[in-house]
């Protein structure tokens, strides 16, 4: 479904999201990460049980790790690893357990590093790539999302991360700095990402159009800025782009 973008600026950058966007992450990949934490550790826990308390743990950092209405006064950048170390060391002090924290943050980014990508984004990515310039703009850690892409022999003409933003979308920081690194202003770009509240919402804080890719038949909150444009499929991507320009 198309949204309407007022602004006559010729789109000339592709900017992603990796996961969940360009490559799989969805909770069944994660559960599988939690069954090997508690087969290599010897954990006796069922391991739904464990992911599903670490990751209530890890939706607390999520929610306090930003200050969108004072961005200055966010709190001090913590990495994926350092705070999934930390929900790992909480959640089996939690539970009594004596597991490696650390083995098992180490466990989750080895994975995070092993997704495969979406069909349509192995599609689409040479056809946007011919006739775009591309970046990518994760919420990620270098450690994996680095990997992942030299695993995929993807290319773009920049990549940053959270981490070396040292600020997580939907900050206005992540957004300006890879559009400095792209050499454009936020008329020329697109983010397209699969969340509202960080990519389009971040998206729209600093003036980029927004394509929120919603392969599973997502309602749109209200409570969040709507996208200039709705996709089901990255193979939607360059036919937007051409009526865009």
């Amino acid at each position: 479904m198309l949204r309407p973008y007022n602004a006559m600026s010729r789109i000339t950058t592709v900017i992603f999201d990796m996961y969940e966007t360009l490559a799989e992450n969805n909770t069944g990949l994660w559960k599988g990460t939690f069954r090997e934490i508690c087969s290599v550790q010897g954990l006796a826990v069922d391991p739904e049980y464990l992911y599903l308390e670490w990751k209530s743990l890890e939706m607390v950092f999520r929610k306090e790790r930003q200050n969108l209405e004072e961005p200055e006064n966010s709190p001090p950048f913590k990495s994926y690893e350092q705070a999934w170390r930390e929900c790992f060391s909480a959640v089996f002090a939690r539970l009594g357990r004596k597991g490696d924290a650390s083995a098992a943050a180490n466990d989750t980014i080895r994975d995070m590093g092993k997704r495969e990508p979406y069909q349509d984004a192995l599609d689409a990515l040479p056809v946007l790539q011919a006739g775009w310039s591309t970046g990518i703009l994760s919420n990620a850690d270098d450690n994996y999302l680095l990997p992942l892409l030299d695993r995929m022999g993807w290319k773009f003409e920049a990549v940053l991360s959270s981490e070396g933003a040292r600020a997580y979308k939907p900050l206005p920081a992540p957004f300006r700095r890879i559009m400095d690194r792209l050499g454009i202003g936020p008329d020329e770009a697109i983010y397209v990402g699969d969340t509202l509240y960080d990519d389009v919402v971040g998206a729209k804080g600093v003036g980029m159009r927004a394509a929120w890719i919603n392969r599973h038949g997502a309602s749109l909150d209200p409570q969040y800025v709507s996208p200039d444009y709705e996709i089901k499929s990255l193979n939607e991507l360059p036919e937007i782009l051409q009526a865009a320009s």
